[in-house]
């Protein structure tokens, strides 16, 4: 998120609503770990596809959880990866 903060692509509070959202614990969002696991899950996501890292890392995690990505990216969504949006 900080990446899309700085690229002007989300606004400048987004990671603090987000931080905002996992403390709440009456919210479903759950922080989870970059760990070997996801960097592992990274070689199932070809580069072709999805060429930018940080897009390759979500879509490596939500790979690994078996959870779909919430983005209007068009080459996460145009890959092998569920997505919402």
């Amino acid at each position: 998120m900080v990446y899309l903060i700085e690229k002007a692509r989300i606004p400048a509070s987004a990671l603090d609503d987000l931080l905002a959202a996992i403390a709440d614990p009456k919210n479903v969002l759950q922080q989870v770990p970059f760990d070997d696991r996801i960097a592992m899950n990274m070689r199932q996501i070809p580069r072709e596809d999805i060429p930018d890292l940080p897009d390759r890392i979500v879509a490596a995690t939500a790979r690994f959880h078996g959870v779909p990505v919430l983005s209007r990216d068009g080459r996460i969504r145009s890959a092998d990866i569920k997505t919402i949006w």
